[in-house]
């Protein structure tokens, strides 16, 4: 890989963009395409198949081959409540970077919630380092709309593969009512998945979380599939 490359591609890593190494290996040729430089490329339909996928691989011409790097999912979980401590070691072992928001120093605690991100400030603060994305999945767990829907909003308009909120219908229904009044489209709300969660009848903490995170894996893999997650 060119050292110019290898620039871009770190660049794009820290970002978290997407993009996709394509190599002539008849020539020896290559090149860098980043997630927004895809629309104009010659491969476009190609290329963004891979991002969709995540697949690396060898194109029908049996020369031209793809390197793919997408962004590992990740799970920004918004609540240092019990759920979140048996959600975030799971969702680990699934392969999603995860980062606990909640400004209640009392809650988020390195005891608590040992090898973690852990941001203990308000969501307003921390969004505005962790760039949400369409690889993000946002899961809000506080029952607190101060807490809460700041990072809904956000996740929204960042176009999160998934977001989930706790709360009953009753409740939900308000939260609707509220993020209606702060400007936040119909159809958009839609997206919200409340009650949070898979009806697998869970009932403990460590059940919710089960049902969370199999919400979670459900919507990135539909995401992909139906061409939702783009870069």
């Amino acid at each position: 890989m060119k050292l110019e490359h290898l620039r871009e591609l770190n660049q794009a890593r820290r970002e978290r963009r997407a993009a996709i190494l394509v190599t002539d290996t008849g020539m020896g040729a290559s090149r860098l395409v980043t997630a927004d430089q895809v629309s104009a490329d010659s491969l476009a339909s190609e290329l963004q198949k891979r991002l969709l996928s995540g697949r690396s691989g060898m194109l029908d011409d049996g020369r031209t081959f793809l390197t793919v790097h997408v962004p590992p999912p990740r799970l920004v979980i918004v609540g240092a409540v019990h759920i979140s401590q048996a959600l975030y070691p799971m969702a680990r072992l699934a392969g999603f970077d995860v980062t606990i928001i909640d400004p209640r120093t009392a809650f988020a605690t390195l005891e608590r919630f040992p090898g973690v991100t852990l941001l203990a400030e308000w969501p307003e603060e921390a969004l505005h380092r962790l760039r949400l994305d369409p690889y993000t999945a946002v899961a809000a767990l506080t029952h607190d709309p101060k807490i809460d829907d700041v990072p809904i909003r956000a996740a929204l308009a960042a176009g999160a593969f998934y977001v989930g909120a706790l709360g009953s219908r009753k409740t939900h229904g308000k939260r609707i009512e509220r993020l209606l009044q702060q400007g936040v489209a119909a159809a958009e709300l839609e997206r919200i998945h409340a009650p949070i969660g898979l009806d697998i009848g869970a009932q403990s903490p460590a059940e919710i979380a089960v049902s969370i995170l199999a919400e979670v894996i459900s919507a990135l893999r539909r995401g992909r599939q139906a061409g939702r997650i783009a870069a």
